[in-house]
């Protein structure tokens, strides 16, 4: 008996017909994803049902691509911590940003059962939090949904950026080695598909970001980059405006009440993080070429363009 969170029929009929889910055979591919870890000496890696059918279901039920998401997974956490890896949601410094609430995840997914809708805001005070806190809180955000939302996972993510209280400091934050980095996270080591990234307030200086993503990022990425200033119905093809947050004139939740929500989350979710201390990479024990981050390259020595889907 495999302990995984049920689906809505809704959502196996999609995991089934899209992503190739046969559920008499999740307990065989789960075996294999735990006998194919059990195996590998350098890595430390989670091995509960539910953790492992997202990297499944991420990957399309290719195996061979759920190893290399969950070993890139484990190796940019242990590579680059202060990023990406977070044991302590109690932190002092975690819960201040997160008070301030910057980055939200919307309740009702688009077009109601389609993918789920971030947004990020730069409305923290640069000189008060580096960049690495916004990407740590992002990260560990990614973290909760990897183990709690199936819909993220079988139906994709999308994001969207409002630069409306970014300045200049905000900006030049995001520097190539950080672009570099989030690729190696976010394409190539998250379970989840990416649909859209929607870019939203845009003042002239804040293109700087948006065009070191276009230099580094998978072609199948800057297909799903859309940007506009504060005409929201520039991108509405692609994020119909109800699904915005209140505060943007949807009807997707208020993103000042859905911070303090989620309190509840990261107290239910504080012994997980507690354990990610006892998971990771050791590169000296890995068989075959090893994992390179240094130099601000991507995952496995070079930065190569990845198929996205």
């Amino acid at each position: 008996m495999v302990d995984i969170q049920p689906l809505s029929a809704e959502l196996q009929k999609v995991a089934i017909n899209e992503l190739g889910e046969v559920p008499s055979r999740i307990p065989q591919d789960l075996q294999a994803l735990k006998d194919w870890i059990s195996m590998q000496p350098h890595l430390r890696a989670r091995t509960d049902d539910q953790f492992l059918i997202q990297f499944l279901r991420g990957c399309k039920y290719s195996l061979e691509k759920a190893k290399e998401k969950i070993d890139n997974y484990f190796s940019i956490k242990t590579k680059c911590p202060a990023l990406f890896l977070t044991t302590n949601i109690d932190d002092s410094e975690f819960r201040r940003f997160h008070n301030i609430g910057s980055i939200g995840v919307l309740p009702t997914p688009l077009h109601g059962n389609g993918p789920r809708i971030m947004v990020n805001q730069y409305n923290y005070p640069a000189s008060d939090f580096p960049i690495e806190h916004a990407i740590n809180y992002a990260a560990t955000i990614h973290d909760v949904l990897i183990i709690s939302d199936p819909q993220a996972c079988i139906n994709g993510v999308c994001y969207i950026f409002d630069f409306a209280k970014a300045t200049a400091s905000h900006v030049m934050a995001i520097t190539p080695t950080i672009i570099k980095k989030l690729i190696d996270y976010y394409i190539k080591s998250l379970p989840f598909r990416i649909k859209y990234i929607c870019a939203i307030n845009l003042a002239p200086y804040a293109l700087h970001a948006l065009q070191l993503l276009m230099v580094y990022a998978p072609e199948k990425i800057k297909d799903r980059i859309f940007l506009c200033g504060n005409d929201l119905s520039a991108i509405e093809e692609h994020i119909p405006k109800k699904y915005f947050p209140t505060e943007h004139g949807g009807e997707n939740g208020s993103l000042s009440e859905l911070y303090k929500d989620f309190n509840k989350v990261w107290d239910a979710h504080r012994q997980y993080f507690k354990e990610n201390a006892n998971y990771g990479t050791d590169e000296h024990l890995r068989v075959g070429k090893k994992m390179d981050f240094e130099g601000n390259v991507a995952i496995g020595g070079s930065f190569r363009k990845i198929e996205v889907d």
